[in-house]
């Protein structure tokens, strides 16, 4: 990567069917691996729910340098909220920005989606990434073990 764009330079918009070989690189690099051919697939649904959406940040001259996934989750227990599902900026071009702008972007989708909150889990191993949400307005308030069953 040449020169990292700050946050004038940048460009939000939503992902498109051409990014997915972009988008399963900066899934990779949050540890995520995947093949362009499962992320087409998990794209093409992400793209058409209506109650989520995968925005991307895109400079002139890098191209695409970073992804959020967001969602609404209705939840019965507590009021209508989103969630950030995933959030990566390419690791040559963090502490730059454009992290924080994909989260005011998110903010805002959720916004007019009616969520009064956003949640996002984070493993307890991604010290940076806490710093990143209360730097950025979010607060910690539960720790919690994740259980999983493959159906």
């Amino acid at each position: 990567m040449g020169k990292v764009p700050g946050k004038s330079e940048l460009r939000i918009r939503r992902v498109r069917s051409s990014d997915v070989e972009r988008v399963a690189e900066l899934a990779t690099q949050l540890g995520y691996p995947v093949t362009v051919r499962e992320m087409q697939r998990r794209l093409k649904g992400v793209m058409k729910d209506r109650e989520a959406a995968c925005l991307v940040a895109e400079s002139r001259e890098e191209g695409v340098i970073g992804w959020i996934h967001v969602s609404v989750t209705p939840l019965v227990e507590v009021e209508r909220r989103a969630e950030v599902n995933g959030l990566v900026v390419d690791e040559k071009a963090r502490s730059h920005g454009a992290g924080a702008t994909l989260l005011v972007a998110a903010e805002e989708w959720a916004q007019g989606k009616r969520c009064n909150s956003m949640s996002v889990r984070s493993n307890v191993l991604r010290e940076r990434a806490h710093g990143f949400y209360l730097r950025n307005g979010y607060e910690h308030y539960k720790t919690q073990k994740v259980f999983r069953k493959a159906l």
